[in-house]
């Protein structure tokens, strides 16, 4: 199966793919570029937002007026309908990362994870978790270079996550992480895997960076399905319409150079797919209501 171009965005770095119940839009980012977007598939118009600094991550609050920023440096309420911006905290100010991959697990608290800013080979980052009285936790998932590929099971009980360098997707109990093992190695000779949602039967979708495709594996790790992404960094997905029934697709276009952007023209769009899978209303932030 093919994806399509659905915006032509044109974006540096474009990720946090993100359907949001509440506005009926879809919404992403642009890390490099600075900015949040927004794609309204009733009218076909998008627009975008300028961020004071990079924004990693982000998710709907369960105040919908409301959305929680994961910002290169911090954690913060952003005010859709002003811009205000409200900071919650710093994390890692004394390392040389930022907030990278992010999303709600099933009680609507915010788990994200971090990656050195630098040196994307160095594993000085780590996974957090937000909770609902916006206390932060440090996860004890190890440290990693480049944070990507979180997501949850549909009943909550098993937790993915990925140090994007070493290739493989890992997978725990949630509740203790115990069990902590290897979900999927990629064995194709491109790609590494980033962003990642998990749909309702509980496969998980992976966008493939390099790899210019998104995969599902079953909830064994077998892969079900394939989907060709015309570019060759795809960064992140979400599925969302209103039948859960359409998987988004951010995409990139930093470190491709000149000759590769000639054939590359779509590079940091959104491309779309109805790959007959169903995804799942993601929660949203519960402390912010």
């Amino acid at each position: 199966m093919n994806a399509t171009l659905l915006i032509d965005s044109q974006c540096s770095l474009g990720e946090g793919a993100t359907w949001c119940a509440a506005s009926g839009a879809f919404w992403w980012t642009d890390i490099e570029g600075k900015k949040l977007w927004r794609h309204d598939p009733r009218d076909g118009k998008s627009a975008s937002f300028d961020m004071p600094e990079r924004l990693a991550c982000f998710t709907p609050c369960a105040d919908a007026r409301f959305l929680l920023l994961g910002l290169a440096s911090r954690l913060a309420f952003y005010e859709i309908a002003t811009g205000n911006i409200e900071t919650i905290m710093e994390v890692e100010a004394d390392l040389p990362t930022r907030l990278n991959d992010g999303r709600c697990d099933r009680q609507g608290r915010f788990v994200f994870g971090t990656k050195h800013d630098v040196d994307d080979a160095e594993a000085i980052g780590g996974f957090y978790r937000l909770n609902a009285d916006l206390s932060l936790e440090r996860l004890p998932l190890g440290d990693c270079a480049i944070s990507n590929s979180i997501g949850f099971s549909p009943d909550g009980a098993t937790m993915y996550y990925c140090d994007s360098p070493t290739r493989q997707i890992r997978a725990c109990d949630y509740a203790s992480f115990a069990n902590d093992r290897v979900f999927v190695e990629l064995s194709d000779a491109t790609g590494v895997p980033d962003g990642s949602i998990v749909d309702a039967e509980g496969g998980l979708w992976n966008a493939q960076w390099g790899g210019a495709r998104v995969v599902r594996y079953a909830p064994d790790g077998r892969e079900t399905a394939r989907i060709d992404v015309p570019t060759a960094q795809p960064s992140c997905a979400a599925f969302g319409g209103a039948d859960f029934g359409t998987l988004y697709v951010t995409s990139a276009r930093i470190g491709l150079d000149d000759a590769a952007l000639k054939s590359d023209v779509h590079a940091g769009g959104v491309f779309v797919a109805t790959p007959g899978a169903r995804g799942l209303a993601e929660a949203v932030f519960a402390g912010k209501a």
